[in-house]
């Protein structure tokens, strides 16, 4: 969600070549008061990065996962796991310091159809508002091209501008049904970044993206469409005694589809604010402790008319990262969410435990 320019402007003309790679697990659960369609949901995730620098210019990056979701419901345990689509991603700067093209490949080893059955404990894992880890297992793959590139502002400032373009293949995403063909996305991004105040001390970073998409089109006949999106992002980063305190925003809006008739489903409008601060302290050359929170609100609506509340809710949380010297690095990671979820009308209680053990190695 951060601007581009960072990474380009202070790109290095002559980086060493080097190898980064991260798993571990992470566990995410909600339990939801009575009378919810969901008593609890539970997933656990192993997610897997691998990323290798070759030479200045060139970077590749692997990124996969597998993970297992059960919801309890009052009809019985429903459940889904497996591997996740496989990311490929190869970046080149074509010109040092200002302009970076990226080409990913989205391979389709994850589950390209599920039961019907399992339906619901997907549409959960996808809600933004809950914010799970691996919100979908798989699709048919595609291919995303894209560009950023940055230009400096002033003597200390600097700009960003970047654009991508995402092709879907098509699957068949419920056993026994239709065949989907996915539109099209596209998307623009604009950021901006630099020290403030007078010591320059601060730092502030801005974005703002918008995206759109083509009709999902089912070869039976139907067809769905997602209104634009808009997402806007500011974060400060300011010193705080040993440490440093980053203060977040960010504001993601989804409009209403123009140009379709009735026949076509619309997907509804919505909105999700979010803010978050956290405290970085180092307690030693080795360990870093970082107490964070984020609240976060959502709102959805029909095509027409004011939106209302799907739910809220505060995830306070702390972060352990412990580097005991040369390529390896921990990171444990607790947080606790607890608010409210629309139901029907009213609202029941939300609690939602996170745990995360990473390992990371670089060289």
């Amino acid at each position: 969600m951060s601007c581009v320019a960072a990474q380009l402007v202070a790109q290095e003309p002559a980086a060493a070549p080097g190898t980064a790679a991260r798993t571990g697990v992470v566990l995410d659960s909600y339990h939801f008061g009575s009378g919810f369609a969901f008593d609890h949901i539970v997933e656990w995730s192993v997610p897997v990065t691998l990323s290798h620098r070759f030479g200045p210019r060139f970077t590749l990056d692997l990124s996969s996962a597998y993970a297992h979701a059960s919801a309890a419901t009052t009809s019985g345990t429903l459940q889904v796991g497996g591997a996740t689509d496989t990311d490929v991603r190869m970046s080149w700067g074509a010109v040092a310091g200002h302009l970076i093209v990226s080409l990913v490949g989205t391979l389709p080893t994850g589950k390209k159809a599920v039961d019907s059955a399992d339906v619901p404990v997907l549409s959960a894992l996808g809600t933004e508002l809950l914010s799970f880890t691996t919100p979908t297992f798989g699709t048919g793959g595609g291919i995303t091209g894209g560009f950023a590139t940055a230009l400096k502002l002033g003597e200390r400032w600097a700009g960003g501008v970047g654009g991508s373009y995402r092709w879907h293949a098509r699957y068949t995403p419920v056993v026994a049904s239709g065949e989907l063909e996915p539109g099209g996305e596209g998307r623009v991004r604009l950021g901006v970044e630099g020290p403030v105040g007078g010591a320059g001390r601060a730092y502030f970073r801005g974005a703002a993206v918008y995206a759109a998409s083509g009709a999902d089109t089912v070869i039976a006949g139907s067809r769905s469409v997602t209104g634009g999106r808009v997402l806007l992002y500011a974060a400060l980063s300011l010193p705080a005694g040993r440490g440093s305190l980053s203060l977040y925003a960010y504001d993601r809006y989804r409009f209403r589809p123009g140009g379709y008739d009735t026949t076509v489903v619309q997907v509804p409008r919505g909105n999700v604010l979010g803010l978050g601060a956290r405290l970085d302290r180092p307690l030693s050359p080795a360990l870093n402790l970082a107490p964070t929170v984020e609240i976060r609100h959502e709102l959805v609506g029909p095509a027409t008319g004011s939106l209302a509340l799907l739910g809220w809710l505060v995830r306070p949380g702390l972060d352990l990262r412990y580097r005991p010297g040369g390529a390896v690095a921990v990171l444990v990671q607790g947080q606790v969410a607890m608010g409210r979820l629309a139901d029907n009308g009213s609202s029941v209680p939300l609690v939602g435990p996170r745990a995360v053990v990473l390992l990371e190695w670089a060289r």
